[in-house]
């Protein structure tokens, strides 16, 4: 019956779609206000009904209704069902109707929030979302559906894959979807700034918080995706620059310079045409993303749900939205001209700039690398692969530039600034950065890329200290408060700057990470027999035995592992489970993480009767990635806190 009762609803979700494209539209074109009042009416119902559709499905899951095809084939009765409720998005049916919800639930956000502050555009908001939402519920009800029924149900399904069976199933899609689809309400705003012919700066204050949500969820999604990688797929890494990591990857990093570059435009009212193309660009990218992870033409370890039919139809959507939106971008840029101009190469806008191109062009270098394989593929019947050496030669001295321009931007001054000046406040910074790449020589760092990481992480840490001190001293000045009252005065008075120093802030961290694990990794590959030792940097481990442990719906051997640290004296657990209904077995790592250093355990399989094989790594600063992550969601959220409009700003 809830089957029934979801794919009803879908088909009733789609119609009013159509609707909410028409009724505003009829309504503009005859000076109509109720029509497009009819359009916001059919925006709300619509969430209504794909939520009642996405409970009907899960509910579905939670019955075990295997007379539903999608059901049989991503769960089973021995399922825990806090994976039956996460096996919605498990597939590419599920993941798709799940698409069209989270829109439909922004949608209607958007139109309530904005509906009175935004009456001219909203229409074409309206219309551009529900033509978006329409090709999305079309591929669901038409081409990949997951309401589709079985004929002779099975008795038990074929459960979900193993490797979706853990908790990074319950926070990385959703996490990751929120940010696709978030960035469609931007999208839509300047869309229809360009539609109705208001080209100004409204558009990018109305979608200031959006845009900042929607990136923040992104980011949340891809760390998420890494950690998940890091402790499920038993290689002592988090990264491995895979095409579907590389597909949320991409609209990241142009998201990220579109979150930059309007600063520009609210400022100084330059960067229009700019920022409306990486808008563009950004939600592209991320209907790119959604081809790549459900077609079937990437082969992958993330590509759990494929289906190489239903990906022309994607591609084909997409181009519909690239040609539409582009050329409508070339049809007004005539309006978007503006006569303000860059003044001086060392300026805040300049830096920006830089930060804009630098970002840009690590995104095309993701997207060439992901790419190419494709077309070879396609065009010359032959397979090649892009691998990590391609990225890291290329995009590693992109985002050196990048933090070398984090360090720099927020000395510089609007318009120009006085060299003297400068160089007095990069005095500092630049000693600092200096001090830690000769620290790095002296403590025998020999690598390139180490060494200039960690003298740029100094130089970006003074620099923004340098800004902070400086005007925690002038409004101590000016009003004769106290350090801690100048302090969090200064921080109140504009959120929106110092949450995004947090975020940098966070982004050092993680980069200190990077360079720590990435650099200086340590790894042995050993045949152990019970009893036996082995040293890997400051710890002994003992491997004592191997004992069976049963699960909820899996088998597992457990290696024992004894080990011996500076202080530390521990047990650890590495499991190899085997899934029931699935004969390929998976790695559990054991990893005990630290400040310094994580210990990161793989078992293997039996070598002989009384031997395993082992797989020990030993990842410096792999914490230090975590935690940058929640200092960059600390000052996500501080932004956001921002008002409206920062208006003028004192000390």
């Amino acid at each position: 019956m809830w089957i029934e009762i979801a794919h009803f609803s879908t088909i009733i979700a789609l119609l009013l779609a159509l609707l909410q494209v028409a009724a505003p539209l009829v309504g503009v074109g005859l000076q109509r206000p109720v029509w497009i009042r009819v359009g916001r009416q059919a925006a709300f119902v619509i969430a209504a009904l794909l939520t009642l559709a996405t409970v009907g499905l899960t509910l579905s899951f939670l019955h075990h209704d295997f007379s539903v095809k999608y059901v049989a084939e991503h769960a089973s009765r021995s399922l825990p069902i806090f994976y039956l409720v996460t096996a919605l998005w498990g597939g590419h049916e599920g993941s798709l109707l799940f698409w069209a919800w989270l829109l439909a639930l922004f949608t209607a956000i958007a139109v309530w929030w904005h509906w009175s502050t935004h009456g001219r555009t909203i229409p074409w908001i309206l219309a551009i979302l529900g033509v978006v939402n329409s090709g999305f519920l079309v591929l669901v009800l038409f081409l990949s559906s997951p309401f589709e029924r079985l004929l002779q149900p099975p008795f038990d399904g074929r459960d979900l894959n193993p490797l979706l069976q853990d908790p990074g199933m319950v926070f990385h899609p959703p996490f990751l979807y929120m940010g696709y689809v978030g960035f469609a309400i931007p999208f839509a705003f300047a869309m229809a700034a360009l539609i109705n012919g208001r080209i100004s700066d409204e558009w990018i204050l109305a979608t200031r918080r959006w845009t900042l949500f929607s990136w923040a969820m992104l980011s949340t999604g891809i760390i998420f995706g890494a950690y998940w990688a890091y402790y499920e797929l038993g290689w002592g890494g988090y990264w491995a620059w895979d095409p579907v990591e590389n597909a949320s990857f991409m609209p990241w990093l142009i998201g990220t310079a579109f979150l930059h570059s309007v600063m520009v435009q609210e400022r100084r009212r330059m960067f229009k045409i700019w920022n409306l193309f990486l808008i563009i660009t950004t939600f592209a990218l991320s209907l790119l993303g959604t081809f790549l992870v459900r077609s079937g033409v990437l082969s992958s370890v993330h590509a759990f749900a494929s289906d190489p039919g239903r990906g022309v139809y994607i591609l084909m959507f997409m181009a519909v939205v690239l040609i539409f939106s582009f050329g409508l971008l070339v049809f007004r840029s005539d309006r978007l001209r503006t006569e303000v101009r860059l003044e001086s190469p060392f300026s805040m806008e300049a830096a920006f700039l830089f930060n804009n191109l630098f970002l840009v062009i690590a995104g095309v270098t993701v997207l060439l690398g992901t790419l190419y394989p494709l077309a070879v593929e396609t065009l010359g019947n032959s397979k090649v692969t892009v691998g990590a050496p391609y990225y890291n030669k290329v995009f590693i001295p992109i985002m050196l530039g990048t933090l070398l321009l984090m360090g720099v931007g927020p000395l510089l001054a609007w318009r120009g600034a006085d060299g003297a000046r400068l160089f007095e406040r990069l005095k500092k910074p630049l000693a600092a950065g200096l001090a830690g790449l000769v620290a790095c020589i002296f403590l025998g760092v020999n690598h390139p890329y180490g060494v200039a990481t960690v003298g740029l992480l100094l130089f970006v840490i003074f620099s923004h200290l340098t800004d902070v001190w400086g005007g925690v001293a002038r409004r101590r000045t000016n009003t004769g408060e106290s350090l801690p009252a100048a302090v969090f005065g200064l921080l109140i008075r504009n959120k929106r700057r110092y949450g995004g120093f947090m975020v940098h802030f966070g982004v050092l961290m993680m980069a200190a990470g990077f360079v720590g694990s990435g650099l200086f990794q340590e790894e042995k590959n050993l045949i152990l027999a019970q009893g036996d030792s082995v040293v890997i940097g400051r710890w002994r481990l003992t491997f004592e035995k191997l004992i069976e442990v049963k699960g909820s719906n899996w088998n597992a051997q457990e290696g024992i592992i004894q080990v011996d640290g500076p202080g530390v004296k521990m047990t650890m657990h590495p499991q190899k489970r085997v899934y029931e209904n699935h004969a390929m077995p998976t790695t559990e790592a054991a990893i005990f993480s630290g400040l310094r250093e994580d210990l990161y355990i793989v078992l293997g399989d039996a070598v002989t009767e009384n031997t395993w094989a082992f797989r020990i790594y030993r990842n410096p600063l792999v914490s230090w990635i975590w935690s940058g992550s929640m200092v960059m969601a600390m000052g996500v959220f501080f932004a956001l806190m921002q008002g409206r409009r920062l208006g003028k700003k004192t000390v």
